[in-house]
């Protein structure tokens, strides 16, 4: 199995019919194409699509190649003031776009973020671009958090304990009141435990963080204070806005990428991701011959 989907290219050929594309022309890859006939794909919900072909999901293969044939709709030009490894990065920025449209993240709004990997960290960065105007970060690293404050946490709150309503107070203490908005990054069972009891009464919670199939949560909880728990597959219609963000300057993604490494070299790659070798953050395997 080929892995890669988070990619950017440099167009060599195109197909009979593209004209939105030529040759040399630097692209971000959406990874998934869906069947476009299905009820999904027709109300825009394509990330929905049972039939979709996703780079990386067996039995289709990935980008980590040095020649990949996509379609062209999934293909977005990058502007000049946007680099490759920018391009690749908008795989796991859209991500963050649909999660912070889905809790409808707003101007004003106060939003908790748990985890403080990359995932996490994009969705700070996306929060405040949609106009939060507290974000609080938790995780149970140190140095996560204190690389979450570099790039624009208001709060960075340590999960040292078990006692998850302490940590609730601190939260509530740090951003001045309940959050409105939780986005759950970890997908451990004691921060989504913790995500719903701090979150404020008829906020939102959204569920990015992939754990286990099955959990132990306080959902009487959730019910009787009207707080609505939605979950995110993908994306869907978010490139175009994620590669927006990161062209005009509202969403920096340079910082989190962190290492570099030659196709040749990928096993040094993901045990770099792996381990947070160096305080590995986003990890770049350039697959063309001149990189």
């Amino acid at each position: 199995m080929v892995l890669g989907h988070e990619s950017s290219g440099i167009v060599q050929e195109v197909g009979e019919g593209v004209t939105d594309l030529k040759p040399r022309d630097r692209v971000a890859i959406e990874p998934g194409i869906p069947c476009g006939k299905c009820e999904f794909c027709k109300c825009g919900r394509y990330n929905l699509c049972p039939d979709v072909k996703f780079c990386a999901t067996p039995p289709f293969h990935g980008t980590l190649t040095r020649f990949y044939t996509h379609a062209a709709d999934f293909c977005f030009k990058l502007p000049d003031n946007m680099s490759l490894d920018e391009g690749a990065m908008l795989e796991p920025l859209s991500c963050a776009v649909h999660a912070c449209r889905r809790a409808r993240v707003t101007a004003g709004k106060k939003v908790l973020v748990c985890g403080a990997g990359p995932i996490g960290l994009l969705n700070l960065l996306t929060a405040k671009a949609m106009g939060a105007s507290k974000v609080c970060v938790t995780d149970i690293s140190s140095s996560r958090l204190e690389f979450s404050r570099k790039v624009g946490a208001d709060f960075a709150i340590l999960v040292d304990t078990k006692e998850t309503q302490s940590l609730v107070t601190k939260i509530h203490e740090a951003l001045g009141g309940a959050p409105d908005i939780t986005i759950e990054c970890s997908g451990a069972e004691s921060s989504i435990t913790l995500s719903i009891l701090a979150t404020k009464t008829g906020g939102v919670i959204v569920l990015v963080g992939l754990g286990p199939r099955e959990v132990t949560i306080p959902i009487a909880h959730a019910a009787l204070h009207e707080i609505d728990i939605r979950g995110i597959l993908r994306y869907a219609n978010c490139y175009p806005i994620a590669l927006d963000l990161v062209a005009s300057g509202k969403v920096n993604v340079k910082p989190l990428i962190t290492h570099h490494f030659k196709l040749e070299d990928s096993l040094k790659a993901f045990e770099t991701s792996k381990t947070g070798a160096g305080g590995a953050i986003k990890v770049m395997i350039h697959c063309y011959q001149d990189s």
